[in-house]
């Protein structure tokens, strides 16, 4: 991937990340409670993240071939274990593509985001020590 590419995509990342975070704490009322309900049941945190990343993927125009691409550039490295159920129930390429790339895409947004949410979790804890 070239450096401008690999710029592009992390600050997709980076983006989606913000704005996911900013929902979840919203939504939750508060990060220590975004981080329950995100880590209490996979099946609502799956639901969630794939609506969440459908969007995104819109909102930044990689929702067909060339965008898939582009992600799946991105994260050469990652593992596909965890897709390959949702892969064999792909019809064309493309669809194999896009389900993979958003599939893997979810992945690493859940990571930044559990990050994100316990730094917001530690500085909430801090902030609310102080005298």
């Amino acid at each position: 991937m070239d450096l401008h590419q690999r710029q592009q995509f992390d600050f997709l990342l980076q983006t989606a990340t913000e704005r996911f975070v900013a929902r979840m704490e919203e939504r939750y009322r508060g990060p220590q409670q975004a981080l329950a309900a995100l880590r209490g049941d996979p099946a609502t945190t799956t639901a969630t993240l794939a609506t969440f990343v459908a969007a995104i993927f819109r909102d930044f125009l990689l929702d067909d071939a060339d965008g898939a691409a582009f992600v799946l550039r991105a994260v050469p490295r990652r593992s596909i274990a965890a897709h390959r159920a949702a892969v064999t129930d792909a019809a064309t390429v493309e669809d194999l593509m896009a389900t993979l790339a958003r599939g893997l895409f979810a992945e690493l947004l859940l990571m930044k985001t559990l990050e994100s949410l316990e730094q917001h979790a530690g500085y909430e804890a801090v902030q609310g020590s102080t005298p």
